[in-house]
Protein backbone atom coordinates (compact mmCIF):
# COMPACT_ATOMS: atom_id res chain seq x y z
CA UNK A 1 0.00 0.00 0.00
CA UNK A 2 2.72 2.44 -0.23
CA UNK A 3 1.67 3.58 -3.31
CA UNK A 4 -1.61 4.76 -1.53
CA UNK A 5 -0.21 6.50 1.20
CA UNK A 6 2.50 8.91 -0.78
CA UNK A 7 2.89 12.39 -0.82
CA UNK A 8 -0.95 12.49 -1.45
CA UNK A 9 -1.67 12.08 2.03
CA UNK A 10 -1.42 15.47 1.91
CA UNK A 11 -1.19 17.96 4.61
CA UNK A 12 2.22 17.74 7.26
CA UNK A 13 5.47 16.75 5.94
CA UNK A 14 8.12 15.84 8.20
CA UNK A 15 11.22 16.34 7.97
CA UNK A 16 13.51 14.74 5.15
CA UNK A 17 15.94 12.14 5.91
CA UNK A 18 18.53 14.81 5.22
CA UNK A 19 17.99 18.41 5.89
CA UNK A 20 15.99 20.53 3.86
CA UNK A 21 17.18 23.32 2.33
CA UNK A 22 17.14 25.68 -0.78
CA UNK A 23 14.43 26.89 -2.60
CA UNK A 24 10.90 25.95 -3.45
CA UNK A 25 9.14 25.13 -6.63
CA UNK A 26 8.09 27.75 -9.77
CA UNK A 27 5.78 26.05 -11.56
CA UNK A 28 4.78 29.12 -13.42
CA UNK A 29 7.91 29.54 -14.23
CA UNK A 30 9.47 28.82 -17.99
CA UNK A 31 10.55 26.13 -17.73
CA UNK A 32 9.08 25.05 -14.31
CA UNK A 33 11.67 25.11 -11.45
CA UNK A 34 11.99 22.16 -9.25
CA UNK A 35 14.13 22.37 -6.07
CA UNK A 36 16.55 19.36 -5.65
CA UNK A 37 14.70 18.25 -2.60
CA UNK A 38 11.17 17.81 -5.10
CA UNK A 39 10.21 14.26 -5.41
CA UNK A 40 9.49 13.13 -8.91
CA UNK A 41 5.71 11.66 -8.76
CA UNK A 42 5.14 11.17 -12.51
CA UNK A 43 5.28 7.64 -12.50
CA UNK A 44 3.80 6.61 -9.47
CA UNK A 45 0.64 9.08 -10.41
CA UNK A 46 0.38 7.01 -13.18
CA UNK A 47 -0.15 3.62 -11.86
CA UNK A 48 -2.40 4.62 -8.96
CA UNK A 49 -4.22 6.23 -11.49
CA UNK A 50 -4.47 3.25 -13.99
CA UNK A 51 -5.36 1.15 -11.37
CA UNK A 52 -8.23 3.40 -10.29
CA UNK A 53 -9.92 2.95 -13.68
CA UNK A 54 -11.12 -0.33 -13.67
CA UNK A 55 -12.07 0.21 -9.76
CA UNK A 56 -14.29 2.59 -10.89
CA UNK A 57 -13.09 5.57 -8.87
CA UNK A 58 -12.93 8.89 -9.92
CA UNK A 59 -10.85 10.02 -6.97
CA UNK A 60 -9.21 8.77 -4.07
CA UNK A 61 -8.42 9.80 -0.31
CA UNK A 62 -5.36 9.03 0.87
CA UNK A 63 -4.19 10.00 4.83
CA UNK A 64 -0.69 10.43 6.51
CA UNK A 65 -1.75 7.20 8.79
CA UNK A 66 -1.54 3.74 9.04
CA UNK A 67 -4.18 1.29 10.72
CA UNK A 68 -3.09 2.06 14.20
CA UNK A 69 -3.75 6.15 13.36
CA UNK A 70 -0.31 6.99 13.49
CA UNK A 71 1.98 8.12 10.75
CA UNK A 72 3.05 5.35 8.64
CA UNK A 73 6.75 5.07 7.83
CA UNK A 74 6.04 2.34 5.12
CA UNK A 75 7.35 4.62 2.22
CA UNK A 76 10.39 6.13 3.67
CA UNK A 77 12.05 4.73 0.44
CA UNK A 78 10.08 7.79 -1.06
CA UNK A 79 12.34 9.81 1.31
CA UNK A 80 9.24 11.44 2.97
CA UNK A 81 7.54 11.04 5.82
CA UNK A 82 4.05 12.47 5.48
CA UNK A 83 1.30 13.71 7.83
CA UNK A 84 -2.36 15.13 6.18
CA UNK A 85 -4.51 14.21 3.31
CA UNK A 86 -4.05 14.15 -0.35
CA UNK A 87 -6.59 13.60 -3.22
CA UNK A 88 -5.96 11.71 -6.54
CA UNK A 89 -8.12 12.20 -8.98
CA UNK A 90 -7.33 11.56 -13.16
CA UNK A 91 -6.15 15.22 -13.56
CA UNK A 92 -5.00 16.23 -11.02
CA UNK A 93 -3.00 15.47 -7.19
CA UNK A 94 -4.35 17.95 -4.32
CA UNK A 95 -2.53 18.17 -1.15
CA UNK A 96 -3.77 19.38 1.88
CA UNK A 97 -1.41 20.28 5.03
CA UNK A 98 -1.49 23.30 7.59
CA UNK A 99 0.75 26.10 7.91
CA UNK A 100 3.41 24.49 9.75
CA UNK A 101 4.22 22.32 6.68
CA UNK A 102 3.41 24.87 3.26
CA UNK A 103 7.04 25.65 2.93
CA UNK A 104 8.22 22.42 3.69
CA UNK A 105 5.49 20.77 0.65
CA UNK A 106 6.27 23.63 -1.42
CA UNK A 107 9.81 22.19 -1.86
CA UNK A 108 9.37 18.43 -2.15
CA UNK A 109 6.48 18.62 -4.16
CA UNK A 110 6.91 18.70 -8.52
CA UNK A 111 4.01 20.07 -10.70
CA UNK A 112 1.90 17.48 -10.85
CA UNK A 113 0.56 18.68 -7.19
CA UNK A 114 -1.58 21.48 -6.17
CA UNK A 115 -1.32 22.39 -2.57
CA UNK A 116 -4.56 23.43 -0.42
CA UNK A 117 -3.19 25.43 2.80
CA UNK A 118 -7.19 24.72 4.85
CA UNK A 119 -6.54 21.24 6.04
CA UNK A 120 -9.90 20.73 7.18
CA UNK A 121 -12.02 17.40 6.55
CA UNK A 122 -14.75 20.32 5.02
CA UNK A 123 -12.39 21.72 2.66
CA UNK A 124 -11.48 18.11 1.08
CA UNK A 125 -14.82 17.50 0.73
CA UNK A 126 -16.33 20.73 -0.42
CA UNK A 127 -13.24 20.24 -3.19
CA UNK A 128 -14.83 17.08 -3.93
CA UNK A 129 -18.25 18.00 -4.30
CA UNK A 130 -16.56 20.88 -6.92
CA UNK A 131 -14.72 18.52 -8.60
CA UNK A 132 -16.21 15.22 -9.20
CA UNK A 133 -19.54 14.78 -11.24
CA UNK A 134 -22.28 13.72 -8.81
CA UNK A 135 -23.08 9.88 -8.58
CA UNK A 136 -19.26 9.15 -9.36
CA UNK A 137 -17.31 7.04 -6.92
CA UNK A 138 -14.77 8.22 -4.36
CA UNK A 139 -12.09 5.81 -2.91
CA UNK A 140 -10.26 5.50 0.44
CA UNK A 141 -8.88 2.88 2.64
CA UNK A 142 -11.42 2.21 5.70
CA UNK A 143 -8.13 0.91 7.87
CA UNK A 144 -6.69 4.47 7.34
CA UNK A 145 -9.70 6.87 8.49
CA UNK A 146 -10.78 6.59 12.69
CA UNK A 147 -14.54 6.28 13.01
CA UNK A 148 -14.88 10.26 13.73
CA UNK A 149 -12.93 11.17 10.36
CA UNK A 150 -14.90 8.58 8.16
CA UNK A 151 -18.20 10.43 10.29
CA UNK A 152 -16.71 13.71 9.01
CA UNK A 153 -16.48 12.94 5.29
CA UNK A 154 -19.55 11.63 4.87
CA UNK A 155 -21.13 14.25 6.62
CA UNK A 156 -20.74 17.07 4.29
CA UNK A 157 -21.84 15.26 1.62
CA UNK A 158 -25.86 14.66 2.94
CA UNK A 159 -26.38 16.94 5.55
CA UNK A 160 -29.71 15.19 7.22
CA UNK A 161 -32.05 17.14 10.15
CA UNK A 162 -30.20 15.24 12.81
CA UNK A 163 -26.79 16.25 11.34
CA UNK A 164 -28.35 20.11 11.73
CA UNK A 165 -29.77 19.74 15.17
CA UNK A 166 -26.25 17.97 16.38
CA UNK A 167 -24.61 21.45 14.57
CA UNK A 168 -26.46 23.59 16.27
CA UNK A 169 -26.78 22.00 19.54
CA UNK A 170 -22.52 22.16 19.41
CA UNK A 171 -23.18 25.84 19.02
CA UNK A 172 -25.22 26.17 22.15
CA UNK A 173 -22.90 24.04 24.05
CA UNK A 174 -20.29 25.92 23.25
CA UNK A 175 -21.69 29.52 24.00
CA UNK A 176 -19.65 30.69 26.87
CA UNK A 177 -22.95 32.52 28.28
CA UNK A 178 -24.42 28.86 28.73
CA UNK A 179 -27.49 28.48 27.07
CA UNK A 180 -30.00 25.65 27.82
CA UNK A 181 -31.88 26.23 24.38
CA UNK A 182 -32.73 28.32 21.32
CA UNK A 183 -35.65 29.91 19.91
CA UNK A 184 -36.50 30.16 16.46
CA UNK A 185 -39.06 32.46 14.92
CA UNK A 186 -37.87 32.97 11.51
CA UNK A 187 -40.01 30.59 8.96
CA UNK A 188 -36.41 30.16 7.03
CA UNK A 189 -34.55 28.67 10.29
CA UNK A 190 -37.28 25.76 10.96
CA UNK A 191 -37.24 25.12 7.04
CA UNK A 192 -33.58 24.82 6.85
CA UNK A 193 -33.31 22.71 10.19
CA UNK A 194 -35.47 20.22 9.36
CA UNK A 195 -34.62 20.20 5.17
CA UNK A 196 -38.87 20.93 5.28
CA UNK A 197 -40.49 23.21 2.81
CA UNK A 198 -43.85 25.01 2.63
CA UNK A 199 -46.28 27.01 0.31
CA UNK A 200 -47.51 29.56 3.25
CA UNK A 201 -46.12 32.50 1.95
CA UNK A 202 -46.43 33.94 -1.57
CA UNK A 203 -43.11 32.82 -3.23
CA UNK A 204 -41.26 32.01 -0.55
CA UNK A 205 -41.09 28.07 0.13
CA UNK A 206 -41.99 28.34 3.91
CA UNK A 207 -44.52 27.55 6.45
CA UNK A 208 -45.53 29.02 9.96
CA UNK A 209 -43.77 27.91 12.25
CA UNK A 210 -41.74 27.95 15.71
CA UNK A 211 -39.08 25.67 17.16
CA UNK A 212 -37.35 25.36 20.95
CA UNK A 213 -34.16 23.34 20.84
CA UNK A 214 -32.66 22.31 23.54
CA UNK A 215 -30.03 19.83 24.11
CA UNK A 216 -32.28 16.96 25.14
CA UNK A 217 -35.81 17.60 23.36
CA UNK A 218 -37.03 19.21 19.93
CA UNK A 219 -40.35 21.06 19.87
CA UNK A 220 -41.70 22.08 16.58
CA UNK A 221 -45.24 24.51 16.60
CA UNK A 222 -47.09 24.01 13.13
CA UNK A 223 -50.44 23.03 12.14
CA UNK A 224 -50.84 19.46 13.28
CA UNK A 225 -53.75 19.14 10.85
CA UNK A 226 -51.57 19.41 8.16
CA UNK A 227 -49.14 16.91 8.82
CA UNK A 228 -48.94 13.27 7.36
CA UNK A 229 -47.84 10.42 8.38
CA UNK A 230 -45.13 10.30 6.12
CA UNK A 231 -43.83 12.97 7.74
CA UNK A 232 -44.22 12.42 11.78
CA UNK A 233 -41.99 9.13 10.47
CA UNK A 234 -39.81 11.80 8.87
CA UNK A 235 -39.62 13.58 12.01
CA UNK A 236 -39.44 10.52 14.60
CA UNK A 237 -42.35 12.33 16.21
CA UNK A 238 -43.83 9.00 17.88
CA UNK A 239 -40.49 8.69 20.64
CA UNK A 240 -39.24 10.67 23.52
CA UNK A 241 -35.19 10.80 23.18
CA UNK A 242 -33.52 13.45 21.59
CA UNK A 243 -33.81 13.14 18.01
CA UNK A 244 -37.30 12.83 18.16
CA UNK A 245 -39.69 16.17 17.26
CA UNK A 246 -42.50 16.81 19.23
CA UNK A 247 -45.02 18.65 17.08
CA UNK A 248 -47.40 20.92 18.88
CA UNK A 249 -50.64 23.54 17.91
CA UNK A 250 -48.90 26.69 16.59
CA UNK A 251 -50.56 28.61 18.50
CA UNK A 252 -49.34 26.99 21.05
CA UNK A 253 -46.44 28.31 21.53
CA UNK A 254 -46.38 31.10 23.93
CA UNK A 255 -47.56 28.05 26.79
CA UNK A 256 -45.05 25.78 26.21
CA UNK A 257 -42.56 28.59 26.06
CA UNK A 258 -43.65 29.48 29.65
CA UNK A 259 -43.64 26.43 30.24
CA UNK A 260 -39.86 25.58 29.49
CA UNK A 261 -39.16 28.92 31.04
CA UNK A 262 -40.27 27.54 34.51
CA UNK A 263 -37.56 24.57 34.89
CA UNK A 264 -34.78 25.45 37.13
CA UNK A 265 -31.51 26.58 35.16
CA UNK A 266 -32.96 27.57 31.86
CA UNK A 267 -31.61 29.82 29.34
CA UNK A 268 -33.47 30.71 26.16
CA UNK A 269 -31.10 32.15 23.23
CA UNK A 270 -32.93 34.06 20.90
CA UNK A 271 -31.92 36.19 17.41
CA UNK A 272 -33.39 39.31 18.20
CA UNK A 273 -33.84 40.28 14.26
CA UNK A 274 -36.89 37.77 13.96
CA UNK A 275 -37.84 37.41 16.90
CA UNK A 276 -41.69 38.80 17.62
CA UNK A 277 -42.11 41.01 20.70
CA UNK A 278 -44.56 39.27 22.43
CA UNK A 279 -42.49 35.69 22.57
CA UNK A 280 -39.56 37.91 23.71
CA UNK A 281 -40.88 39.18 26.74
CA UNK A 282 -42.29 36.08 28.19
CA UNK A 283 -38.05 35.06 28.67
CA UNK A 284 -37.99 36.66 31.78
CA UNK A 285 -36.16 37.00 34.38
CA UNK A 286 -34.01 38.56 32.37
CA UNK A 287 -31.44 36.24 33.42
CA UNK A 288 -32.81 32.94 31.60
CA UNK A 289 -32.78 34.81 28.17
CA UNK A 290 -29.41 35.78 25.69
CA UNK A 291 -29.90 37.45 22.57
CA UNK A 292 -27.93 37.58 19.83
CA UNK A 293 -28.41 39.86 16.51
CA UNK A 294 -29.29 36.40 14.50
CA UNK A 295 -29.21 32.86 16.01
CA UNK A 296 -26.65 30.32 15.41
CA UNK A 297 -29.32 28.57 12.77
CA UNK A 298 -29.26 31.84 10.68
CA UNK A 299 -25.72 32.43 10.57
CA UNK A 300 -24.31 28.83 10.14
CA UNK A 301 -27.02 28.59 7.30
CA UNK A 302 -25.65 31.92 5.61
CA UNK A 303 -22.31 29.95 4.82
CA UNK A 304 -23.43 27.25 2.10
CA UNK A 305 -21.48 23.76 2.11
CA UNK A 306 -19.81 22.22 -1.40
CA UNK A 307 -23.16 20.30 -2.24
CA UNK A 308 -25.39 23.42 -1.71
CA UNK A 309 -23.04 25.67 -3.73
CA UNK A 310 -22.52 23.37 -6.75
CA UNK A 311 -26.77 22.79 -6.87
CA UNK A 312 -27.19 26.67 -6.49
CA UNK A 313 -24.63 27.42 -9.38
CA UNK A 314 -26.81 24.47 -11.52
CA UNK A 315 -29.90 26.60 -10.54
CA UNK A 316 -27.96 29.62 -11.92
CA UNK A 317 -27.53 28.08 -15.25
CA UNK A 318 -31.01 27.10 -16.05
CA UNK A 319 -32.62 30.44 -14.49
CA UNK A 320 -29.93 32.35 -17.05
CA UNK A 321 -31.43 30.09 -19.84
CA UNK A 322 -34.86 31.76 -19.11
CA UNK A 323 -33.58 35.31 -18.70
CA UNK A 324 -31.54 35.25 -22.13
CA UNK A 325 -34.85 33.30 -23.63
CA UNK A 326 -36.73 36.35 -22.72
CA UNK A 327 -34.28 39.26 -23.97
CA UNK A 328 -34.13 37.19 -27.56
CA UNK A 329 -37.67 37.42 -27.23
CA UNK A 330 -38.17 40.99 -26.44
CA UNK A 331 -35.16 41.87 -29.16
CA UNK A 332 -37.53 40.28 -32.13
CA UNK A 333 -40.82 41.70 -30.76
CA UNK A 334 -40.18 44.87 -29.38
CA UNK A 335 -39.75 46.71 -32.86
CA UNK A 336 -43.03 45.09 -33.34
CA UNK A 337 -44.90 47.43 -31.07
CA UNK A 338 -46.93 44.77 -29.86
CA UNK A 339 -45.46 43.77 -26.10
CA UNK A 340 -46.05 45.95 -22.99
CA UNK A 341 -44.35 45.33 -19.42
CA UNK A 342 -46.87 42.61 -18.18
CA UNK A 343 -46.32 40.73 -21.35
CA UNK A 344 -42.63 40.51 -21.00
CA UNK A 345 -43.33 39.95 -17.33
CA UNK A 346 -45.34 37.14 -17.76
CA UNK A 347 -42.91 35.76 -20.70
CA UNK A 348 -40.19 35.67 -18.35
CA UNK A 349 -42.34 33.57 -15.63
CA UNK A 350 -43.17 31.27 -18.22
CA UNK A 351 -39.54 30.91 -19.53
CA UNK A 352 -38.78 29.64 -16.41
CA UNK A 353 -41.53 27.59 -15.01
CA UNK A 354 -40.36 24.96 -18.65
CA UNK A 355 -36.81 24.71 -16.76
CA UNK A 356 -35.90 21.91 -14.46
CA UNK A 357 -36.96 21.89 -10.91
CA UNK A 358 -39.17 25.02 -11.29
CA UNK A 359 -41.26 25.72 -8.60
CA UNK A 360 -42.00 29.20 -9.36
CA UNK A 361 -40.90 32.59 -9.43
CA UNK A 362 -38.76 34.26 -6.30
CA UNK A 363 -40.77 37.45 -6.27
CA UNK A 364 -43.08 39.51 -8.31
CA UNK A 365 -40.99 40.54 -12.02
CA UNK A 366 -40.24 44.00 -11.41
CA UNK A 367 -40.62 44.69 -15.09
CA UNK A 368 -39.93 48.43 -16.17
CA UNK A 369 -39.82 50.68 -18.79
CA UNK A 370 -38.86 54.31 -19.77
CA UNK A 371 -40.33 56.53 -16.03
CA UNK A 372 -41.51 53.92 -14.91
CA UNK A 373 -38.09 52.36 -14.62
CA UNK A 374 -36.89 54.82 -12.43
CA UNK A 375 -39.30 53.54 -9.74
CA UNK A 376 -37.03 50.55 -7.78
CA UNK A 377 -39.41 48.42 -7.09
CA UNK A 378 -42.15 48.90 -9.95
CA UNK A 379 -43.90 46.23 -11.01
CA UNK A 380 -46.73 46.53 -13.50
CA UNK A 381 -50.49 45.55 -13.61
CA UNK A 382 -53.07 45.75 -16.61
CA UNK A 383 -53.59 49.55 -15.67
CA UNK A 384 -49.76 50.91 -15.73
CA UNK A 385 -48.27 48.31 -17.77
CA UNK A 386 -46.35 50.57 -20.46
CA UNK A 387 -45.70 49.44 -24.10
CA UNK A 388 -42.24 48.49 -24.64
CA UNK A 389 -40.23 50.65 -27.37
CA UNK A 390 -37.10 51.49 -28.92
CA UNK A 391 -36.93 54.19 -28.00
CA UNK A 392 -36.83 54.07 -23.87
CA UNK A 393 -34.56 51.72 -21.44
CA UNK A 394 -36.24 48.53 -19.90
CA UNK A 395 -35.43 47.19 -16.55
CA UNK A 396 -36.24 43.38 -15.58
CA UNK A 397 -35.76 42.45 -12.32
CA UNK A 398 -36.69 38.74 -11.51
CA UNK A 399 -36.22 35.71 -10.13
CA UNK A 400 -36.87 32.29 -9.71
CA UNK A 401 -37.25 29.36 -7.44
CA UNK A 402 -35.85 26.06 -7.73
CA UNK A 403 -35.56 22.51 -5.80
CA UNK A 404 -31.91 23.33 -5.75
CA UNK A 405 -31.85 26.73 -5.43
CA UNK A 406 -33.33 30.36 -5.60
CA UNK A 407 -32.32 33.13 -8.13
CA UNK A 408 -32.76 36.68 -8.66
CA UNK A 409 -31.11 38.84 -11.36
CA UNK A 410 -31.13 42.18 -13.19
CA UNK A 411 -30.41 43.21 -16.49
CA UNK A 412 -30.77 47.07 -18.05
CA UNK A 413 -31.20 47.15 -22.08
CA UNK A 414 -31.88 49.28 -24.99
CA UNK A 415 -33.44 48.48 -28.30
CA UNK A 416 -32.83 52.08 -29.91
CA UNK A 417 -29.78 54.20 -29.63
CA UNK A 418 -29.45 55.53 -25.67
CA UNK A 419 -28.51 59.05 -25.22
CA UNK A 420 -24.39 59.65 -24.35
CA UNK A 421 -25.64 60.52 -20.27
CA UNK A 422 -27.94 56.68 -20.38
CA UNK A 423 -24.75 55.18 -21.52
CA UNK A 424 -22.94 56.75 -18.78
CA UNK A 425 -24.60 56.06 -15.83
CA UNK A 426 -24.82 52.41 -17.04
CA UNK A 427 -21.42 51.99 -17.74
CA UNK A 428 -20.65 53.93 -13.85
CA UNK A 429 -23.48 51.59 -12.07
CA UNK A 430 -21.58 48.48 -14.19
CA UNK A 431 -18.24 49.83 -13.06
CA UNK A 432 -19.83 49.33 -9.07
CA UNK A 433 -20.48 45.98 -10.00
CA UNK A 434 -17.50 45.56 -11.05
CA UNK A 435 -15.17 46.73 -8.44
CA UNK A 436 -17.18 44.96 -5.85
CA UNK A 437 -16.75 41.54 -8.50
CA UNK A 438 -13.31 42.03 -8.52
CA UNK A 439 -12.27 43.12 -4.65
CA UNK A 440 -9.74 40.95 -2.67
CA UNK A 441 -10.57 41.14 1.09
CA UNK A 442 -9.70 39.38 4.27
CA UNK A 443 -12.11 36.67 5.42
CA UNK A 444 -14.04 38.36 8.22
CA UNK A 445 -14.79 41.25 6.42
CA UNK A 446 -17.63 42.87 6.60
CA UNK A 447 -20.01 43.61 3.37
CA UNK A 448 -20.66 47.95 4.89
CA UNK A 449 -16.71 48.06 4.74
CA UNK A 450 -16.64 47.04 0.67
CA UNK A 451 -20.73 49.00 -0.08
CA UNK A 452 -18.80 52.29 -1.35
CA UNK A 453 -17.39 50.28 -3.81
CA UNK A 454 -20.44 49.88 -5.68
CA UNK A 455 -21.33 53.68 -5.63
CA UNK A 456 -17.53 55.63 -5.92
CA UNK A 457 -17.72 55.27 -10.03
CA UNK A 458 -21.38 57.09 -9.35
CA UNK A 459 -20.17 59.23 -6.74
CA UNK A 460 -17.13 60.80 -8.81
CA UNK A 461 -20.25 62.45 -10.87
CA UNK A 462 -22.50 63.37 -8.30
CA UNK A 463 -24.36 60.14 -8.80
CA UNK A 464 -26.22 57.38 -6.20
CA UNK A 465 -28.98 55.41 -5.58
CA UNK A 466 -30.87 54.78 -2.96
CA UNK A 467 -31.04 50.92 -2.24
CA UNK A 468 -29.20 48.56 -0.74
CA UNK A 469 -26.03 47.02 -2.83
CA UNK A 470 -26.95 43.15 -1.96
CA UNK A 471 -28.54 40.81 -0.02
CA UNK A 472 -28.28 37.03 0.62
CA UNK A 473 -29.73 34.16 -1.31
CA UNK A 474 -30.79 30.63 -0.42
CA UNK A 475 -31.00 27.13 -1.71
CA UNK A 476 -34.84 27.32 -2.29
CA UNK A 477 -35.52 29.93 0.13
CA UNK A 478 -36.59 33.23 0.50
CA UNK A 479 -34.87 35.41 -2.13
CA UNK A 480 -33.40 38.08 0.18
CA UNK A 481 -31.73 36.12 2.66
CA UNK A 482 -30.20 37.83 5.99
CA UNK A 483 -27.45 38.03 7.21
CA UNK A 484 -25.51 38.36 4.37
CA UNK A 485 -25.25 41.22 2.29
CA UNK A 486 -23.54 44.75 2.41
CA UNK A 487 -25.65 46.63 5.34
CA UNK A 488 -24.86 47.58 8.98
CA UNK A 489 -26.39 44.81 10.17
CA UNK A 490 -24.79 41.93 8.02
CA UNK A 491 -22.42 39.48 9.36
CA UNK A 492 -18.77 39.23 7.85
CA UNK A 493 -18.46 37.54 4.93
CA UNK A 494 -16.96 34.13 5.29
CA UNK A 495 -16.39 31.34 2.30
CA UNK A 496 -19.31 30.05 0.82
CA UNK A 497 -21.72 32.36 1.37
CA UNK A 498 -23.76 33.99 -1.99
CA UNK A 499 -24.90 38.12 -2.18
CA UNK A 500 -26.26 40.15 -4.71
CA UNK A 501 -24.14 42.91 -5.74
CA UNK A 502 -27.23 45.23 -7.33
CA UNK A 503 -25.80 48.76 -7.82
CA UNK A 504 -28.24 51.04 -9.74
CA UNK A 505 -29.19 54.67 -11.14
CA UNK A 506 -32.71 56.11 -10.94
CA UNK A 507 -33.27 59.35 -13.28
CA UNK A 508 -36.59 60.28 -11.93
CA UNK A 509 -39.83 60.13 -14.86
CA UNK A 510 -36.97 59.01 -17.12
CA UNK A 511 -35.09 56.14 -17.07
CA UNK A 512 -33.48 53.15 -14.17
CA UNK A 513 -30.72 51.36 -14.08
CA UNK A 514 -30.03 48.40 -12.13
CA UNK A 515 -27.49 45.64 -12.97
CA UNK A 516 -27.53 42.64 -10.27
CA UNK A 517 -25.52 39.37 -10.22
CA UNK A 518 -25.31 36.95 -7.74
CA UNK A 519 -21.63 36.09 -6.55
CA UNK A 520 -20.34 33.40 -3.63
CA UNK A 521 -17.38 33.88 -2.02
CA UNK A 522 -14.18 32.21 -2.73
CA UNK A 523 -10.83 32.01 -1.40
CA UNK A 524 -8.63 34.43 -3.57
CA UNK A 525 -4.57 33.88 -4.24
CA UNK A 526 -2.51 36.29 -3.31
CA UNK A 527 1.08 36.87 -3.16
CA UNK A 528 1.93 37.20 0.12
CA UNK A 529 -1.33 36.90 2.51
CA UNK A 530 -3.88 33.86 3.27
CA UNK A 531 -7.50 33.20 4.04
CA UNK A 532 -8.47 36.38 1.61
CA UNK A 533 -11.75 35.58 -0.63
CA UNK A 534 -13.01 37.46 -3.50
CA UNK A 535 -16.10 37.16 -5.33
CA UNK A 536 -17.37 34.37 -8.37
CA UNK A 537 -20.07 35.37 -10.27
CA UNK A 538 -22.54 32.98 -10.85
CA UNK A 539 -25.19 35.07 -12.67
CA UNK A 540 -24.55 34.14 -16.51
CA UNK A 541 -26.59 36.38 -18.36
CA UNK A 542 -24.66 39.07 -20.73
CA UNK A 543 -24.70 43.05 -20.25
CA UNK A 544 -26.16 44.63 -23.02
CA UNK A 545 -22.48 45.99 -24.92
CA UNK A 546 -24.72 48.84 -26.50
CA UNK A 547 -24.72 50.97 -23.25
CA UNK A 548 -21.21 50.20 -22.01
CA UNK A 549 -19.01 52.94 -22.76
CA UNK A 550 -15.68 51.26 -22.85
CA UNK A 551 -13.55 54.51 -22.40
CA UNK A 552 -14.53 54.76 -19.19
CA UNK A 553 -13.55 51.63 -17.65
CA UNK A 554 -10.25 50.24 -16.59
CA UNK A 555 -7.97 47.69 -18.39
CA UNK A 556 -8.47 45.50 -15.09
CA UNK A 557 -12.59 46.29 -15.27
CA UNK A 558 -12.39 45.30 -19.16
CA UNK A 559 -10.72 41.94 -17.91
CA UNK A 560 -12.74 41.01 -14.82
CA UNK A 561 -15.62 41.69 -17.42
CA UNK A 562 -14.74 39.74 -20.56
CA UNK A 563 -13.79 36.51 -18.39
CA UNK A 564 -17.45 36.41 -16.43
CA UNK A 565 -19.42 36.84 -19.69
Amino acid sequence: MCLFSFVITGGRYAVLAEEVSGSERNCSAIPPYLPPTAVNTTLRLRDLRASMIPLNISAYIIPATDAHLVTSKDCQKWKVILRGTAVITQNKAVLWTDSRYWIQAERQMDCNWELQRDASIRSITNWLILEIPEGDQVGFDPFLFSVGEQTELIKYFLMTWPMKVDQIRAQISDNPYKPTAVLLSALDETAWLFNLRGNDIPFNPFFYSYTLLSMDEIWLFVHIERITEELKVYLNSSCYHSYCVQLLEYSSVRTYLQSYLQRPNVRVWVGTEYTNQALYELITPEDKRLTSTYSPVLTTKAVKDATEQRILKEAHVRDAVAVMQLLMWLEKKVPEGTENELTAAHFVDQCRSEQKNSRGPSFETISASGPNAALAHYSPSNETARKLSVDEMYLVDSGGQYLDGTTDITRTVHWGKPTDFQKEAYTRVLMGNIEISRTIFPAGTRGVNMEMLGRRALWEVGLNYGHGTGHGVGNYFGVHEWPVGFQSNNIPFQEGMFTSIEPGYYKENDFGIRIEDIAVTVPAITKYGNNYLTFETVSLVPYDRKLINTSLLSPEQVFERTQNQ
